[in-house]
């Protein structure tokens, strides 16, 4: 049920009352910023999500995880090899 005419008058004399002449235009304010997101929100949902970039040190962290498996791989092939001879 919609409030119509004579009850939006009501409604406003209500929350001029409650929130003071002062107030009214950072409550409009929040409440329009409020509405914005919400929609932003609702529409992003419906696009397809892309795939974030890799930032420099992402890759460079995969880097070095490849490289550590490599030398896990060559350390398991071969113990007796290496820059460390006992």
């Amino acid at each position: 049920m919609i409030p119509k005419g004579f009850e939006w008058i009501v409604i406003l004399v209500v929350v001029l009352v409650i929130f003071g002449p002062k107030n009214l235009p950072k409550l409009g304010k929040s409440l329009g910023s409020t509405v914005k997101n919400f929609r932003e929100g609702m529409s992003s949902d419906d696009k397809t999500e892309e795939e974030p970039e890799e930032s420099a040190e992402d890759r460079e962290i995969r880097e070095l995880e490849e490289k550590l498996a490599e030398a896990k791989k060559k350390k398991e092939s071969g113990e007796d090899e290496g820059p460390i001879s006992e």
